[in-house]
């Protein structure tokens, strides 16, 4: 039986933030769990075998955690939601984020990566792991690959291995981050091949987006909540933000933070046109507070102040 037919069966339970395990050092992570001592106080790789015990409970880390999983059968948790595929999925997890693996059981061997935040200081990666927004994403949202994008993880880890194991010295760390570097670089590649796959499979999802901030006006939540914000939209969408600004990116060009500043702008211009409102009583209407503000934000969209587009439809 696979483990998404046994999820039916499950309540999920959050989990006690007072008590949950945090690991500072990759050897309080290894020996709570039973594992090797880490080659490296700082960066580890482990090939897990068909059935693992690794995180039962919820821990989080001072680590990055890049992972390839294959289950078949078990539970893994990170961010708010459950990894719901059988086939080969890469995860991506950052510091001091909830991860939890339950009764793991996989096709075939796995492998799993961390490494330290601290073992980064110094390296361009250190910078460069903040524009990896999959990082940020869902355990839902992860990234799936094809057999030729597993063969290209493989061999990346296999050398990133084969390093660990067999040096220690002055050019160990670059070589490794070098590897660590291209994984990275093919996911985002991936990931966007899995972002167009997806949209051909599912539809459009900026007009999903246009839905939502539509009905964020018709349902008058403007007035209870404010400025819609890409949180709110994306949980409405069932999607994490970041996933959903790339998603959008990848659609349209623009991110959700742009879109929704177009979504404004555009029904501030109609309201010009149609309203004998001051400026100032649409930009409160439409849920800004701070008039400056609003200002900028349309001429930064049209060229023109909202008192200049209201003056030259006058004349």
């Amino acid at each position: 039986m696979y483990w998404h037919d046994l999820l039916l069966d499950m309540v999920q339970i959050m989990p006690n933030f007072e008590s949950m395990q945090h690991f500072n050092s990759l050897a309080q992570l290894h020996r709570f769990n039973g594992l090797p001592m880490p080659e490296n106080p700082l960066f580890s790789v482990y090939r897990c075998p068909k059935k693992t015990s690794l995180g039962e409970n919820p821990f989080t880390s001072d680590f990055y955690i890049i992972g390839l999983k294959k289950l078949e059968s078990g539970v893994i948790m990170y961010g708010r939601t459950k990894y719901d595929h059988d086939n080969g999925c890469m995860l991506f997890a950052r510091p001091r984020q909830i991860m939890e693996f339950k009764n793991l059981e996989y096709h075939e061997d796995s492998f799993i990566i961390f490494i330290h935040e601290d073992f980064l200081n110094g390296h361009f990666l250190h910078n460069d792991m903040s524009k990896y927004a999959f990082f940020d994403y869902e355990a839902n949202e992860a990234l799936h690959l094809s057999p030729r994008e597993e063969e290209i993880m493989w061999d990346l880890f296999f050398k990133i291995d084969a390093e660990y194991r067999s040096n220690n010295d002055e050019y160990s760390r670059n070589i490794m981050l070098s590897h660590v570097d291209a994984m990275l670089k093919y996911s985002q590649r991936f990931y966007k091949r899995q972002f167009i796959g997806r949209t051909q499979l599912s539809g459009k999802t900026v007009s999903k987006f246009n839905d939502a901030l539509a009905a964020y006006f018709k349902d008058g939540l403007l007035l209870n909540q404010g400025l819609p914000n890409v949180s709110t939209l994306a949980g409405q969408l069932n999607l994490s933000p970041r996933y959903l600004s790339d998603m959008l990116k990848q659609e349209t060009g623009k991110t959700a933070i742009e879109l929704i500043h177009i979504y404004l702008i555009s029904e501030a211009k109609n309201r010009l046109r149609n309203d004998d409102q001051r400026v100032s009583e649409i930009a409160y209407a439409l849920g800004f507070e701070d008039l400056s503000y609003f200002s900028r934000l349309f001429k930064k969209e049209t060229g023109v102040t909202p008192n200049q587009f209201k003056k030259h439809l006058l004349n």
